[in-house]
């Protein structure tokens, strides 16, 4: 066809960080159509409804195409206006529009004069897993050097720190240990905590593709998901079970001695102290579910599921079902135990999946995008505070500057009152962001940058899968480094990157471990299979295959008793009242939604937060929309749909809309390792309208 060019590229979504290539009228400067290689190492020739309908972002009339700034935040800085009075064009009653070069002045002259009054550390910069490697590495950096504040964290805190703080705790490394075709080869699989068909849809597909023909399949959730009806085992669990559960596996295979010896004796350290714990303890006997009247069944289904994840090659594939509760952290670490007392790591068919969210999630933390890590996991020379801290932080005075890019820090967080609350206490906000999302709304400064769609960059799925991206359309937007790189330079800086490769390059040498090898070149010759880190002279598909990336390269055990709480705690007790209410995604949107609801045939599958309700709790609920309330705060009016596919007294939702203000139910229970925030199970009072 006349003007169309095929473009290959990455999935700006999930994760999973599919293959796709693009039909685009170069003419015209406009995506026709989004689909995936029949070849396609990630993708298998298959994209999901997000990655094949979802670009109509790109052209939307919405975009943030001109730097804004808030006409109160001149008025309340009169020297700042009359430095840019002459870039300044009204827009409307709120903002000026203003040019890039102006725009950074501004925030330069803001930020010194906070640091000057206030101190270096009194900035901080929020997110990085919505852009490419290079970006987040040079957010980091620009903060930390150039800045001078430890302050620095991205959207990992909100889903899976407790992974990478379990698993590192355990085998010394915080990412999936095989790649997704690893599925194939294996013969038991345990998905806990992962609604996987609709938030990891062409994961669920393999996983799918095995269970239909092996029968191999358990599904542990408090929930029926899509997975239960392929599922051999169908467990449905009572809310914040999850290390109960994984604790009683755990007693089963010692107790029945189904472990791999040779394994635990090579190449594990702390295991016969572990295995006292856990015969000590009361709540890891499977039989304790006979006390937990609705969920009798899983004292017999718990051993049957034991028995066959020991005595087979296995892998267990997890996502914010497991991180987001208080012993987060600690249920990552027994799903490790799992895999180290049956020897299912480091090969072909075993190993361990977390189901990262982000479509560069894993790279930000690569990146050095935390407060306690620097690029390639190095500890930080200076720790800063994780998010929730900061939060703290806003409120007594000590952080007066937010930096954020593409995280909406006032709908995906939890405790949005308390949020928003801090945020006026801020002398500076500043957000890079495609669209007007919620923060952007809340920010002084706004600045329109690049898409994945129309950027060069490199990006990290969750099974440690360098992709290199390339543009599908022009754009004259800058992409997020080039931002912080003026920016850099009026701070003091000396950033002098020509293009991102330069920066890219730099990430190959400072993280050396990981990246040595992976250059672009080497990245565009392997666009459509990628490259799976540590990528030296070649790269590598599994890892531990001989040893842990721990300080003796040994698996360690690190045994945690259950805490009684809860749903648990309730219906021992005989005194479950109320509803507890557990939070997730649907296929057609993607967290805050900000790009699929711009895309028609996505919006109108799903175009509002709807509430599922047990049939026979009907009575309860008696119009057609509800408000549900915490101790915290109250969602607004949301529709109510009757299934038999949640448990009487749990409630379930959705978060992608703002407006439904579903976070603002959750306070500040969160793991208590990494602060991640508690969002599936939160305890509410239903409010008839």
């Amino acid at each position: 066809m006349e003007n169309i060019e095929t473009i290959d590229s990455v999935c700006t979504y999930c994760g999973v960080g599919c293959d796709i290539a693009a039909n685009v009228d170069v003419k015209a400067n406009k995506i026709k159509k989004i689909f995936a290689h029949p070849d396609g190492v990630v993708s298998q020739g298959k994209l999901c409804i997000k990655g094949k309908y979802g670009f109509d972002f790109v052209d939307a009339e919405d975009r943030v195409r001109v730097p804004c700034i808030k006409k109160s935040f001149l008025e309340l800085n009169p020297n700042i206006k009359n430095t840019i009075l002459s870039s300044l064009n009204s827009l409307d009653d709120v903002w000026y529009e203003t040019d890039l070069d102006s725009v950074t002045t501004a925030i330069a002259m803001k930020l010194k004069e906070i640091q000057s009054k206030h101190g270096q550390k009194s900035v901080c910069s929020i997110g990085g897993a919505r852009t490419s490697c290079e970006s987040s590495y040079f957010f980091q950096k620009f903060t930390r050097k150039t800045l001078k504040s430890p302050h620095v964290d991205n959207c990992a805190r909100v889903c899976h720190s407790p992974s990478l703080k379990g698993m590192r705790t355990t085998i010394g490394e915080g990412a999936a240990t095989n790649p997704y075709n690893d599925i194939y080869n294996t013969e038991f699989m345990i998905v806990i905590g992962s609604n996987t068909t609709e938030a990891h849809p062409i994961i669920s597909n393999r996983i799918l593709d095995v269970a239909r023909e092996h029968d191999n399949l358990t599904v542990f959730d408090v929930r029926e998901i899509k997975l239960h009806r392929f599922a051999k085992y169908k467990a449905i669990m009572p809310h914040e079970a999850n290390l109960l559960v994984l604790n009683m596996l755990a007693f089963v295979i010692i107790d029945e001695e189904i472990y791999c010896e040779e394994f635990i004796a090579h190449r594990t350290e702390g295991f016969d102290e572990f295995k006292q714990m856990i015969l000590n303890d009361p709540f890891a006997n499977p039989n304790y579910f006979k006390s937990v009247e609705g969920y009798e069944n899983l004292a017999k289904l718990i051993p049957k599921v034991a028995r066959e994840y020991a005595l087979k090659r296995s892998m267990i594939f997890w996502g914010l079902g497991i991180t987001e509760h208080i012993d987060g952290s600690n249920a990552v670490m027994a799903i490790t135990h799992l895999a180290l007392m049956t020897g299912n790591i480091g090969g072909s068919g075993v190993g361990l999946m977390p189901l990262r969210g982000q479509n560069n999630v894993q790279g930000a933390c690569d990146m050095g995008m935390l407060p306690y890590y620097e690029p390639d996991y190095q500890d930080a020379k200076e720790v800063g505070l994780m998010t929730p801290q900061l939060v703290d932080a806003m409120l007594c005075g000590e952080i007066k500057a937010l930096l954020n890019m593409g995280e909406d820090l006032t709908h995906i967080h939890p405790n949005i009152n308390k949020i928003d609350s801090a945020l006026e206490r801020l002398e500076l906000i500043v957000v890079q962001e495609l669209f007007m999302t919620d923060i952007a709304q809340k920010a002084d400064i706004v600045i329109g940058v690049k898409s994945a769609y129309e950027k060069t960059g490199v990006y990290i799925n969750a099974m440690r899968r360098l992709h290199l991206s390339q543009p599908l359309v022009k754009s004259d937007l800058p992409d997020d480094w080039e931002v912080l790189q003026l920016l850099d330079n009026k701070m003091g800086g000396s950033a002098n990157y020509k293009s991102s490769k330069d920066v890219w390059d730099e990430v190959r040498e400072v993280a050396y471990r990981r990246f040595s090898g992976a250059d672009y070149t080497r990245l565009e010759r392997h666009r459509k299979r990628g490259l799976q880190w540590p990528v030296h002279t070649e790269d590598t598909p599994i890892l531990h295959q001989l040893d842990f990336r721990t300080d003796n390269g040994l698996g360690r055990f690190c045994y945690h008793q259950y805490k009684l709480r809860g749903m648990v705690e309730e219906i021992v007790g005989k005194n479950l009242t109320g509803y507890h209410l557990t939070t997730g995604r649907t296929l057609a949107q993607y967290n805050n939604a900000s790009q699929t609801k711009r895309s028609e045939s996505l919006n109108k599958r799903y175009s509002e937060d709807i509430l599922l309700v047990n049939d026979g709790d009907a009575d309860d609920f008696k119009s057609e929309r509800v408000i549900l309330k915490s101790r915290y705060g109250q969602t607004s009016p949301l529709s109510v749909k009757f299934t038999d596919k949640v448990q009487p007294k749990t409630l379930f939702t959705t978060f992608h809309h703002a407006e439904s203000k579903i976070n603002a139910l959750f306070g500040d229970e969160c793991d208590e390792l990494i602060l991640t925030a508690a969002f599936k199970s939160v305890k509410v009072e239903v409010v008839n309208l």
